[in-house]
């Protein structure tokens, strides 16, 4: 298997790096054209890299054209360097590095044959395989997230909330367990967000069940905004 180096955008970043690193350890070079350091780093972080034979990928970001980017991480000086693992950082640094620490900064991040034959089981997809994923990596975001899926589709809730709170919440998981929760599908909350809101103020089980419903529309959904901007009127 090729190792993968991919220049990333503002527009790409969400799906080439956050997204890909549920599937695979993705290290995000910050670099620009003037930046000499940058220059000395790039060739160790590409030659490392391509020596795993893709068990980490890298994605080089110009911070000049993509200032979404380096907003994201904070940067205030290049090169910097992040590693994202199941849509989180887990690992970085900042300013050159020589080829033994670059190496030893990624060999870090090389998924364990264990590991490995998770994500394997994982991408499989059915529930006897990420049962056994999540037997040789109990915290394992990807097998968490597919079965527990899997569950609330087939009603078994309690399961799913159980698995479910076993890791750190990602917008992912908290949308699960709201699922989990209400029952509900993106389709069928409005009717009952406006019947509850007449109750949130004095009713703790009402604004949490609005809170769950606010979930499973997601942020992405123009409802949400709109809907979180009555919940704060009503409470407020």
């Amino acid at each position: 298997m090729a190792a993968t180096i991919t220049d990333v955008t503002d527009a790409t970043f969400q799906t080439a790096v956050v997204e890909r690193s549920r599937q695979v350890p993705v290290v995000v070079d910050l670099w620009a054209a003037w930046c000499g350091p940058c220059r000395q780093l790039g060739p160790i972080l590409e030659k490392v890299i391509a020596e795993t034979d893709g068990a980490v990928e890298l994605a080089k970001v110009d911070v000049d054209a993509n200032p979404g980017v380096a907003q994201a991480f904070r940067v205030q000086s290049i090169p910097a360097v992040y590693a994202l693992r199941d849509g989180e950082v887990v690992d970085g640094f900042l300013g050159a590095q020589g080829e033994a620490a670059v190496r030893e900064f990624v060999q870090r991040l090389v998924p364990s044959p264990e590991e490995s034959e998770a994500d394997r089981l994982v991408a499989a997809g059915d529930e006897a395989s990420l049962r056994r994923a999540l037997e040789l990596d109990p915290d394992h975001v990807g097998a968490i997230e597919a079965l527990a899926a899997l569950l609330i589709e087939r009603g078994d809730t309690d399961e799913a909330l159980e698995i479910l709170g076993r890791v750190p919440e990602t917008p992912e998981i908290r949308r699960l367990t709201a699922l989990a929760r209400t029952g509900a599908t993106g389709d069928d909350v409005e009717a009952e967000l406006e019947e509850l809101l007449a109750r949130v103020k004095t009713d703790d089980a009402a604004r949490q069940r609005f809170v769950d419903l606010l979930e499973v529309l997601g942020p992405d959904d123009p409802r949400t905004s709109q809907w979180r901007r009555r919940l704060a009127t009503a409470l407020y």
